[in-house]
């Protein structure tokens, strides 16, 4: 049990990962799941604990403000390492629209939480002339963000239509998000206005069936207390719905790897680097 747990402190779904890889499968006690095949949002999310109770904000807040004073390297989902874990291509990815940019950086982070990516990637970010990091989260975020953590840099608001009145983004960040959307194309189709030359998606889960997958997720409750419903997109018409706007000009397997849902349908988390048609 306390292997088990320890193993739950790391991001999500790695801890399943290495799990699987040791042959125990998905564990009932502690491990992350990923169980059923609903047929609507609104049948999964009927089971669900959600994202925004207020315990898991003072999880993350608290967390956060150790990163901010230089007391933690970095905090990813309200756990803290001694260490950062970079995710190179998504640093990449980012050092790539500076190049494209005259050496700015102002990067519309859409589900940013508290600016997670910000601080884990804050080194090599003050090596660059300008930066404008801005978080795009839901409202009780957007408050505490602003009272606690916000500065000259790194900004948060409560819409993409109120961050685009102040910047202009060239870059935006989709990292471990889209899944947790009951919608997430009609997003992708709202990302058309922004403008930006660039795109990123990170940790995001795909699979190789022709349809997409809805799941339930629950978290550990070493992590914190609360479950959610999660797509698993079809990789083929995902590229399709990207095609219209964007390029692919990279593609990644997440350290998250290849996964399994309770029913045993496989899935795989990866990255995508995409620049604009336009």
């Amino acid at each position: 049990m306390n292997a088990l747990r320890a193993l739950a402190r790391d991001w999500l779904p790695p801890a399943v990962v290495r799990l699987i890889r040791r042959g125990q499968g998905p564990q009932q006690d502690g491990g992350l799941r990923f169980e059923g095949d609903f047929a609507t949002w609104e049948e999964a999310n009927a089971q669900c604990t959600g994202y925004d109770a207020e315990d898991i904000l003072a999880k993350v807040l608290a967390a956060t403000l150790k990163v901010k004073r230089g007391e933690a390297a970095f905090e990813r989902d309200s756990v803290l390492f001694a260490e950062i874990e970079y995710s190179w291509p998504v640093l990449a990815g980012l050092m790539w629209a500076v190049a494209r940019n005259g050496g700015k950086l102002n990067v519309l982070d859409f589900g940013g939480a508290l600016g997670s990516s910000y601080f884990q990637n804050r080194k090599f970010l003050q090596t660059l002339p300008e930066v404008r990091w801005n978080v795009v989260e839901q409202a009780h975020y957007i408050d505490a963000g602003r009272t606690h953590i916000q500065d000259e840099q790194l900004r948060f608001y409560q819409s993409i239509e109120e961050c685009l009145s102040e910047n202009q983004p060239n870059i935006i960040l989709l990292s471990s998000v889209l899944q947790y959307l009951e919608s997430p194309i009609e997003l992708m189709q709202k990302l058309k206005m922004v403008g930006a030359t660039c795109m990123i998606v990170d940790r995001t889960p795909f699979s190789v069936n022709m349809k997409d997958k809805l799941v339930l997720q629950k978290v550990p409750v070493a992590i914190y207390a609360a479950s959610y419903p999660m797509w698993i997109f079809s990789l083929s018409k995902f590229k399709q719905h990207l095609e219209e706007n964007w390029r692919l000009v990279a593609s990644n397997l997440s350290p998250e790897g290849h996964v399994q849902t309770t029913n045993g349908l496989g899935f795989s988390f990866q990255g995508m680097l995409l620049e604009s048609r336009r």
